[in-house]
């Protein structure tokens, strides 16, 4: 095939998944600056083997590149597992529909997701990202993976239900200390009151 059709047919399949590479690029490498790397390299890579792409699922193909760049520069750098925390912008419904208290609400638990959703072990956090964030079937996270399918689905249920546990937890935690503030405000103003 010509450069120049190869290009377009290149173009045509793979960048419509530029997000869906990059989002899973993000969560498995917990990282901005690390996501872009990985991304970048895996179209490379791409490119580079897209004469032997037989038009199966672009997608899906793609996001077995990322997912194999990213295991491959973490087993050559040996880099530690922590990284930043995902920071990313809280997407909500509209401003003006929604009161200031709800926002805030809606901002902590959405926090509060991502920081338990950024804690899961990487196997989990990857088969979470490409089924709930990506929408790939069990199929298509299978061959993404090299998993077999009843290994994907275990280990989606382990992962949903480590994420539950551990938002739990966090509420639990966050309900606690809000608990502590009250009671410390109580005190100030009943010392105050006493003076």
């Amino acid at each position: 095939m010509p450069a120049q059709r190869t290009s377009e047919a290149f173009e045509q399949a793979l960048l419509p998944h530029l997000d869906a590479a990059y989002n899973l690029a993000r969560w498995l490498t917990r990282n901005e600056h690390d996501a872009q790397d990985v991304v970048q390299e895996a179209y490379l890579r791409a490119l580079r083997f897209f004469g032997g792409f037989r038009g199966a699922d672009a997608r899906a193909w793609l996001l077995k590149i990322v997912r194999n760049v990213f295991y491959t520069s973490r087993t050559q750098n040996r880099r530690n597992e922590t990284a930043e925390t995902f920071d990313e912008e809280i997407h909500s419904t509209a401003a003006h529909s929604v009161n200031p208290e709800r926002l805030t609400l809606q901002n902590a638990d959405g926090q509060m997701l991502r920081q338990a959703l950024d804690e899961l072990p990487c196997n989990f956090r990857e088969v979470l990202v490409l089924r709930e964030l990506e929408g790939l079937s069990y199929k298509e996270i299978a061959g993404v993976t090299n998993l077999p399918i009843g290994t994907v689905m275990s280990t989606l249920s382990r992962a949903r239900d480590r994420l539950r546990r551990d938002l739990i937890a966090a509420r639990q935690k966050n309900a606690q200390g809000r608990v502590e503030v009250l009671r410390g405000a109580v005190s100030r103003v009943r010392a105050a009151a006493a003076s």
